[in-house]
Order: structure tokens, then C-alpha cells, then sequence
């Protein structure tokens, strides 16, 4: 079976490749482990994604907006950091960048059916589902990789775009630097009496890190709280009933009663960098890439910008006669992912750390961190407009259907 490009991984990051490739005369095959009637019909794992402006152009250009119900899109107007017992915190709104709102906030689920939806009835994709990759390798005429149901792939250039504990990765010798917060952190959609003004929290309090993310509903929003792993367990042991009465508790009845609204997605906090986004033949997108600690919700914005430095690479290689797998194409991707990633990545973990420890020295540098933030608007500039990328280039037209 050969192709061109195989991708393992259809994830968000790896269906938006596959959709941003196509029409470019490429064959291309995405492997992976869920069966595809999971991929069609994602199940709701309570998970929503901020989105920016310049990843809503991308999910345009790529056909997944108009994918979108009206009901399944919310507005993210204003931000609002808190720390400790701040009623006013600081914050961060749409005009000191220019534009309307900060971004759009999206269920992970409806994003990932809206991508397979555009993805599987394209002619030069060919999915693979329900079958895991037991080895990967490169050599000069190409890569292989070899399936638990006995096919083997072979294609110019193999794209890793498995989770950010990419198996392929590690099958391939690319290492990572992982950063184990030692939280685990519960994702659950609330409602909640007092309406949400299509406002953001990021509330680090003592002992414990909230998020308040604003859906369609004025009354239900995505509630994040960040523990150590041993009191996620007391608070995930609680019934639906005992859970709303902890949550409006823990958010200080700022939003007046709360119920559960949906699932519980629970997971270990793990920041990933991968040392190489590129190898020989090998080229790394989404997680796989960059896993972000998600303060500051820029994970899968990521990971859609790095799917389209790649395909915009590889498509500028094909007009101009060169081989996509050409180590001068890979590592222009490299670096412009790299470049676009990596400085926020660092202050992200600067950020988590100081704000997650409760020391005294650490409260006292927070408060004033937040204060000269407060007085500097040049820096909350800096902060929407990189939050917002809302003049950053408009998404090319050439996705082709």
C-alpha cells in the first residue's frame, strides 16, 4: 500500500492536514486506533476549545465552520484573571487589539465531527480506522509503517499526529521535553444561575486553579478545576448532586446555584515540547508537536497553525518541482512552528508555576505581577492581540474541495 504522505493520528490536527492537502494530487492514509464510527459520531467529552481569530479563518478556509451548529458556537468576548480573593482581577478585552471579541469557544467533540465529515468523502484520503501502528521506520526510499492487522504502509514522508504521548514519536528516537505538573485537572459543562456575560475566568486561587469558559447558553459554561491527584479523587467520587453543591462552593457563589450539565473528562497535567518537529522523512503536527499546559487555550489553536505551516510547505514544494520529503522543506516547517510555539510555550510554564504555588514569596510576586500588569496597557495589548491573532494574515483560499 503505498501513498505519499501517511498521517497516523485522525485527531483534529491530523484531519485538518488531510483536508488541507487535499486536491494537491497527493495520496494520502490516516491511521488510526478508533474505530470510525467513533470518528464519526465523536462522543461528548465535555471539553471546549477557545478558539482565535486567525484559527476560525483556518476552520473556514477548511470547510469545518459552516460544519458547525449555530448552537454548538459561543462567544468569548473578555477575559478575567483572578488571584486569590480578587473580586475585579484583570482584564483583557477585544478593543486594546482592534477587534470585536476575543475568539469563540467549541466543543472538542463538534470539531472533531465536523473535520471527519470533511475529510471522508475527499478521493485522495484513504482512512484507515480501528487498526494500531506497532512499528514505524525510515529509511532511503521512504518510510514504512507496519499495522497490528498485518498491512504495511510505505509512503514518501510519515506524519506523527498521535496525542502528545505520540508512540510514533518515541518509535521514530524523537524525544520530548515533558513537564509533569503534578495536577490533574476536570473538565465538566455546568449550569449556573448567575449568567456567564460571555466573560472568561481564569481564578488562581489558594489550593486550587479555576476556569470558567462561556458557551451559547447565558447559563452554562465549561468549569475547569486544577487539584493534586489525590483530592481530584475525593471530588470525582461525588454524585452529580454533591458535585454542583462543591463547584458553587469552590467558585464562591460568584455564579449562585450550579448544576451538572454533561460529562466528566478528568486528566493528568503533562506539558510536552517535542525536540525535533522534523526528522528524516518524519514530520510531527498537533500534540505530537507542542503540548500545551491549557491556561492560556492555546493548544489546539496550535496545532491547527502548525497542520497548515506544514501543508503550506509542502504544497509551495510540489508547485516548485521539489520532493516534499526534501529535509530543506521539513525544516522550513520547522522553524516557523518553532518560532510561532515555543516562546509562548516557555512563559506558559513560567506562568503555571508561579501561579499555581501557594508560598508566600510566590503569592506576594503574583499580586504584583497582576498589578503591573493592570497599569502597563501596552502589555494587555500584547497579551489580546496574542491571545485574539486577529490581524495576523487572512487563511488562503486554497484548500480545494
Amino acid at each position: 500500500m503505498d501513498f505519499d504522505v501517511v498521517v497516523v493520528g485522525a485527531g483534529p490536527a491530523g484531519l485538518c492536514l488531510a483536508r488541507s492537502l487535499a486536491g494537491s494530487g497527493l495520496r494520502i492514509a490516516l491511521v488510526e486506533r478508533q474505530a470510525e464510527a467513533a470518528l464519526a459520531s465523536p462522543a461528548d467529552d465535555g471539553r471546549e476549545i477557545a478558539i482565535t481569530h486567525r484559527s476560525q479563518r483556518l476552520l473556514q478556509a477548511l470547510g469545518l465552520w459552516d460544519r458547525l451548529r449555530a448552537d454548538e458556537i459561543g462567544v468569548l468576548r473578555e477575559a478575567l484573571v483572578l488571584d486569590g480573593n480578587d473580586t475585579d482581577g484583570l482584564a483583557f478585552r477585544p478593543a486594546l487589539a482592534g477587534a470585536q471579541q476575543l475568539g469563540w469557544m467549541l466543543p472538542n467533540h463538534s470539531i472533531r465531527r465536523a473535520a471527519f465529515d470533511e475529510v471522508a468523502p475527499l478521493p485522495d484520503v484513504r482512512l484507515l480506522a480501528g487498526t494500531r501502528v506497532v512499528s514505524a521506520r525510515t529509511e532511503a526510499g521512504g518510510a514504512q509503517v507496519d499495522l497490528d492487522d498485518g498491512r504495511a504502509l510505505r509512503a514518501h514522508l510519515l506524519v506523527a499526529a498521535d496525542s502528545r504521548h505520540s508512540e510514533t514519536r518515541r518509535a521514530l528516537g524523537i524525544g520530548a521535553r515533558m513537564h509533569d505538573f503534578g495536577k490533574t485537572m476536570l473538565v465538566v459543562r455546568m449550569r449556573h444561575a448567575v449568567a456567564h456575560d460571555q466573560v472568561a475566568w481564569e481564578w488562581f486561587d489558594h489550593g486550587q486553579t479555576l476556569a470558567l469558559l462561556p458557551l451559547h447558553d447565558p447559563h452554562v459554561s465549561s468549569v475547569v478545576v486544577t487539584l493534586s491527584p489525590m483530592q481530584m479523587q475525593a471530588l470525582l467520587a461525588l454524585d452529580d448532586a454533591a458535585l454542583g453543591v462543591e463547584m458553587a462552593a469552590r467558585f464562591g457563589q460568584r455564579l449562585g446555584i450550579m448544576d451538572v450539565d454533561g460529562p466528566r473528562c478528568a486528566y493528568p497535567l503533562v506539558g510536552v515540547y517535542a525536540r525535533r518537529f522534523v526528522a528524516d522523512r518524519v514530520a510531527l503536527v498537533g500534540d505530537a508537536a507542542v503540548g500545551m499546559h491549557p491556561v492560556t487555550a492555546h493548544g489546539f489553536n496550535f496545532g491547527l497553525l502548525g497542520q497548515d505551516t506544514l501543508a503550506r510547505e509542502l504544497r509551495t514544494a510540489l508547485a516548485t518541482g521539489r520532493p516534499i520529503w526534501s529535509m530543506d522543506v521539513l525544516r522550513r516547517y520547522e522553524r516557523r512552528h518553532r518560532a510561532a510555539t515555543l516562546p509562548l510555550y516557555m512563559a506558559t510554564q513560567l506562568l503555571a508555576g508561579l501561579y499555581t504555588d501557594d508560598r508566600p514569596p510566590a503569592q506576594v510576586l503574583r499580586k504584583l505581577a497582576l498589578g503591573l500588569g493592570a497599569r502597563l496597557p501596552a502589555f494587555r495589548r500584547s497579551i489580546v492581540a496574542g491571545l485574539t491573532a486577529a490581524h495576523e494574515g487572512r487563511a488562503r483560499q486554497w484548500v480545494s474541495r
